[in-house]
Protein backbone atom coordinates (compact mmCIF):
# COMPACT_ATOMS: atom_id res chain seq x y z
CA UNK A 1 0.00 0.00 0.00
CA UNK A 2 1.19 3.56 -0.60
CA UNK A 3 3.18 4.67 2.42
CA UNK A 4 2.02 8.28 2.15
CA UNK A 5 -1.52 7.39 3.32
CA UNK A 6 -1.41 5.97 6.86
CA UNK A 7 -4.63 3.99 6.57
CA UNK A 8 -5.24 0.26 6.35
CA UNK A 9 -7.96 -2.31 6.95
CA UNK A 10 -6.45 -5.70 7.71
CA UNK A 11 -7.37 -9.20 8.77
CA UNK A 12 -5.84 -10.41 12.02
CA UNK A 13 -4.95 -14.04 12.63
CA UNK A 14 -7.99 -15.28 14.52
CA UNK A 15 -9.89 -18.55 14.74
CA UNK A 16 -13.32 -16.90 14.69
CA UNK A 17 -15.11 -13.98 13.14
CA UNK A 18 -14.63 -11.86 16.28
CA UNK A 19 -11.77 -9.43 16.85
CA UNK A 20 -10.30 -10.45 13.49
CA UNK A 21 -10.17 -7.10 11.64
CA UNK A 22 -8.12 -3.99 12.36
CA UNK A 23 -8.60 -0.50 10.97
CA UNK A 24 -5.61 1.82 11.28
CA UNK A 25 -5.95 5.56 10.69
CA UNK A 26 -2.70 7.35 11.46
CA UNK A 27 -1.75 6.13 14.93
CA UNK A 28 -5.34 5.14 15.82
CA UNK A 29 -6.19 1.43 15.74
CA UNK A 30 -9.61 -0.18 16.06
CA UNK A 31 -10.16 -3.94 16.27
CA UNK A 32 -13.54 -5.18 15.08
CA UNK A 33 -15.37 -8.26 13.86
CA UNK A 34 -16.05 -9.73 10.45
CA UNK A 35 -19.12 -11.54 11.79
CA UNK A 36 -21.64 -9.48 9.79
CA UNK A 37 -19.64 -10.09 6.63
CA UNK A 38 -19.40 -13.79 7.43
CA UNK A 39 -23.13 -14.15 8.13
CA UNK A 40 -24.15 -12.32 5.00
CA UNK A 41 -21.51 -13.40 2.49
CA UNK A 42 -22.15 -12.35 -1.06
CA UNK A 43 -24.55 -14.87 -2.65
CA UNK A 44 -22.00 -16.28 -5.10
CA UNK A 45 -19.29 -16.86 -2.47
CA UNK A 46 -18.56 -19.98 -0.49
CA UNK A 47 -17.16 -18.74 2.81
CA UNK A 48 -14.74 -16.36 1.11
CA UNK A 49 -14.21 -13.65 3.69
CA UNK A 50 -11.27 -12.19 1.75
CA UNK A 51 -13.55 -11.73 -1.25
CA UNK A 52 -16.25 -10.16 0.91
CA UNK A 53 -13.77 -7.69 2.37
CA UNK A 54 -12.44 -6.93 -1.11
CA UNK A 55 -15.96 -6.09 -2.30
CA UNK A 56 -16.42 -3.76 0.66
CA UNK A 57 -13.20 -1.92 -0.23
CA UNK A 58 -14.19 -1.82 -3.90
CA UNK A 59 -17.23 0.18 -2.79
CA UNK A 60 -14.95 2.42 -0.74
CA UNK A 61 -12.88 3.13 -3.86
CA UNK A 62 -15.98 3.91 -5.89
CA UNK A 63 -17.17 6.35 -3.23
CA UNK A 64 -13.78 8.10 -3.12
CA UNK A 65 -13.66 8.29 -6.94
CA UNK A 66 -17.07 9.96 -6.82
CA UNK A 67 -15.61 12.84 -4.81
CA UNK A 68 -13.34 13.84 -7.69
CA UNK A 69 -13.28 16.48 -9.15
CA UNK A 70 -15.98 18.42 -7.27
CA UNK A 71 -15.65 17.24 -3.65
CA UNK A 72 -18.29 16.24 -1.13
CA UNK A 73 -18.61 13.75 1.71
CA UNK A 74 -18.79 9.96 1.70
CA UNK A 75 -19.30 7.52 4.55
CA UNK A 76 -17.57 4.14 4.39
CA UNK A 77 -18.57 1.46 6.94
CA UNK A 78 -15.96 -0.72 8.62
CA UNK A 79 -17.52 -2.06 11.82
CA UNK A 80 -21.01 -3.54 11.89
CA UNK A 81 -22.31 -4.04 15.44
CA UNK A 82 -25.79 -4.81 16.73
CA UNK A 83 -26.36 -1.36 18.22
CA UNK A 84 -24.21 0.87 15.99
CA UNK A 85 -21.84 1.10 13.06
CA UNK A 86 -18.39 2.60 12.66
CA UNK A 87 -17.64 4.63 9.55
CA UNK A 88 -14.86 6.49 7.82
CA UNK A 89 -16.03 9.95 6.84
CA UNK A 90 -14.21 11.18 3.75
CA UNK A 91 -14.66 14.93 3.24
CA UNK A 92 -13.28 16.94 0.36
CA UNK A 93 -13.98 20.61 -0.29
CA UNK A 94 -12.00 20.81 -3.52
CA UNK A 95 -12.19 17.33 -5.10
CA UNK A 96 -8.43 16.96 -4.67
CA UNK A 97 -7.60 16.73 -0.96
CA UNK A 98 -9.49 14.84 1.71
CA UNK A 99 -9.92 14.65 5.42
CA UNK A 100 -10.46 11.06 6.62
CA UNK A 101 -11.97 10.61 10.05
CA UNK A 102 -13.21 7.49 11.82
CA UNK A 103 -16.28 7.65 14.00
CA UNK A 104 -19.59 6.13 15.00
CA UNK A 105 -23.26 6.26 14.08
CA UNK A 106 -26.23 4.81 15.95
CA UNK A 107 -27.29 3.05 12.75
CA UNK A 108 -27.35 -0.64 13.72
CA UNK A 109 -25.08 -2.97 11.79
CA UNK A 110 -27.94 -5.29 10.87
CA UNK A 111 -29.55 -2.33 9.04
CA UNK A 112 -26.58 -1.88 6.68
CA UNK A 113 -25.94 -4.25 3.77
CA UNK A 114 -22.13 -4.46 3.52
CA UNK A 115 -22.44 -5.40 -0.16
CA UNK A 116 -24.59 -2.38 -1.04
CA UNK A 117 -24.22 0.09 1.81
CA UNK A 118 -24.56 3.35 -0.16
CA UNK A 119 -28.30 3.84 0.53
CA UNK A 120 -27.70 3.63 4.28
CA UNK A 121 -24.53 5.74 4.03
CA UNK A 122 -26.58 8.58 2.55
CA UNK A 123 -28.75 8.51 5.68
CA UNK A 124 -25.91 8.81 8.22
CA UNK A 125 -26.78 12.00 10.10
CA UNK A 126 -25.45 11.31 13.58
CA UNK A 127 -21.77 10.67 12.82
CA UNK A 128 -19.65 11.17 15.94
CA UNK A 129 -16.00 11.56 14.94
CA UNK A 130 -13.11 10.25 16.98
CA UNK A 131 -10.66 13.17 17.20
CA UNK A 132 -7.62 10.87 17.47
CA UNK A 133 -8.58 9.03 14.27
CA UNK A 134 -8.02 11.69 11.60
CA UNK A 135 -5.69 12.13 8.64
CA UNK A 136 -5.52 14.34 5.56
CA UNK A 137 -4.34 13.16 2.16
CA UNK A 138 -4.91 13.45 -1.57
CA UNK A 139 -8.02 11.72 -2.92
CA UNK A 140 -5.97 10.01 -5.63
CA UNK A 141 -3.58 8.60 -3.04
CA UNK A 142 -6.49 7.46 -0.88
CA UNK A 143 -8.06 5.67 -3.84
CA UNK A 144 -4.73 3.96 -4.60
CA UNK A 145 -4.42 2.97 -0.92
CA UNK A 146 -7.89 1.40 -0.95
CA UNK A 147 -7.17 -0.44 -4.19
CA UNK A 148 -3.93 -1.92 -2.85
CA UNK A 149 -5.68 -2.85 0.40
CA UNK A 150 -8.52 -4.46 -1.61
CA UNK A 151 -6.08 -6.62 -3.58
CA UNK A 152 -4.32 -7.71 -0.39
CA UNK A 153 -7.59 -8.66 1.31
CA UNK A 154 -8.85 -10.57 -1.76
CA UNK A 155 -5.67 -12.66 -1.66
CA UNK A 156 -6.37 -13.79 1.92
CA UNK A 157 -9.27 -16.05 0.83
CA UNK A 158 -11.22 -17.77 3.57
Amino acid sequence: MPTDVPLSFDRLPAASSYDDLKLTVGTFEHVCDSSYLSIDLYPTDTDDLGGALARLLEQWSTQVDGLRPVGGTAYLPYDFSDQCTAWLRISSTDGHTAEVQAGWSSTPGWDVNPFNYVPEAREVSDFRPLPEARITCLLGDLGACFEANRIALAATGN
